[in-house]
């Protein structure tokens, strides 16, 4: 994955310049592509091409590690905290292999999406300063494919780091599912340096906080489900997520406005996803009821305190969680309740082929 041009601002150390391999073609796609409409809108089509792209361009050991069978129980193994993972690294890559990484990621994510997840994989170099930390790695980023990619046969796709786990699967090369798609942030605010003030995940904390604050004392007091925030996102990285309680303030309670403010920041999330996976997901939620939706929040109100919050509904769990490093470490998630790695789409694809007549069976 390519990063962007401000890395080198950043003070010359160990990592620096294992960044700077793949700087240029970053600083080309953040600088011309970053506002342009979504071209990925494709139903997966693209996701298939970049990722034989990215297997072909690997030698044959590399390949192998690459791409891990379907159905390994290393898909739904995604994490959030530094440590190897299935695949092959960044590190591993030379400057070609790279590039294709790119493709891969815009397949499922938006411009803003993929801007930020560029963010947060140079985010780690800036936290390698802070701390003095060289294990704060930039190219520790893994890419693994799951299956083979195609039309046919379900298929996956992960690109995984610290605080970075997108999770893809393609079902009947019809629909994407891009779900958990996790984004973190440490630290949340830099507190020095040449990137001093910047908010990777801005708009996540402030509309919720927004949208709290906005509410009046009676609906407030709903909304809160605990005096302190909780130490991390509760789900954690369940390869299964179960649903939580529904707790909290239902959208179905809200005022007009409150309601408005509450689809701003379900669109937040949802706009890190390409055109097609938004749609598909905004659309599922609305048949399931959108006044079901429920907005709670954990910890303080007040701006550099711990705070957490989830919106949770019938199809969809979003949790949020800064409370780590004085409230300076953001940890958020994106969970389909009923497709997360595939779910209900691969349980009603094995069922059509295996009862289709045409000896299908389970296609990987």
């Amino acid at each position: 994955m390519a990063n962007g041009p401000t890395m080198k601002r950043l003070k010359p150390g160990a990592l620096i310049g294992a960044v700077v391999i793949f700087v240029s073609l970053g600083a080309a796609l953040m600088s011309s592509r970053a506002n342009e409409p979504d071209k990925s809108d494709d139903k997966g089509a693209s996701g298939t091409a970049a990722a034989r792209a990215v297997l072909q361009s690997l030698p044959e050991a590399k390949r192998t590690r690459a791409n891990v069978s379907f159905d390994s129980s290393e898909r739904t193994n995604w994490n959030y905290v530094p440590g190897r993972r299935a695949g092959v690294a960044l590190k591993e890559l030379d400057a070609n292999q790279k590039a294709l990484i790119d493709p891969l990621l815009r397949s499922a994510l938006s411009p803003a999406g993929f801007a930020t997840a560029q963010q947060i994989v140079q985010h780690e170099s800036i936290l390698a300063e802070i701390e003095g930390n060289p294990r704060r790695d930039p190219e520790l980023y893994y890419t693994a494919v799951f299956g083979e990619p195609g039309p046919r046969a379900p298929w996956a796709w992960r690109f995984e780091g610290h605080h970075l786990s997108v999770n893809v699967t393609h079902v009947d090369g019809q629909t994407q599912v891009v779900a958990p798609l996790f984004m973190g942030s440490n630290p949340a605010r830099v507190p020095r340096g040449p990137k001093a003030g910047l908010r990777l995940l801005a708009a996540e904390e402030d509309l919720a906080r927004d949208l709290i604050r906005m509410l009046p004392e009676e609906r407030r007091t709903r909304a809160i489900l605990a005096k302190d925030a909780f130490s991390d996102i509760v789900t954690r990285n369940d390869p299964k997520v179960s649903s939580l309680n529904m707790e909290g303030l239902a959208a179905r309670d809200m005022s007009e406005t409150e309601q408005t403010q509450l689809r701003k920041l379900l669109h937040v999330y949802s706009d890190r996803m390409t055109e097609s996976a938004a749609r598909d997901q905004l659309e599922r939620i609305e048949r399931a009821g959108f006044d079901k939706l429920h907005f709670g929040w954990a910890g303080s109100i007040e701006p550099g305190k711990p705070h957490y919050y989830r919106v949770h509904g019938p199809t969809v769990l979003i949790e949020y969680d800064n409370t780590q490093n004085n409230a300076n470490h953001i940890h958020s998630v994106w969970r389909d309740l009923e497709r997360d790695f595939g779910g209900d789409l691969l349980r009603a694809h094995y069922e059509a082929h295996q009862t289709d007549g045409h000896g299908h069976g389970h296609e990987h």
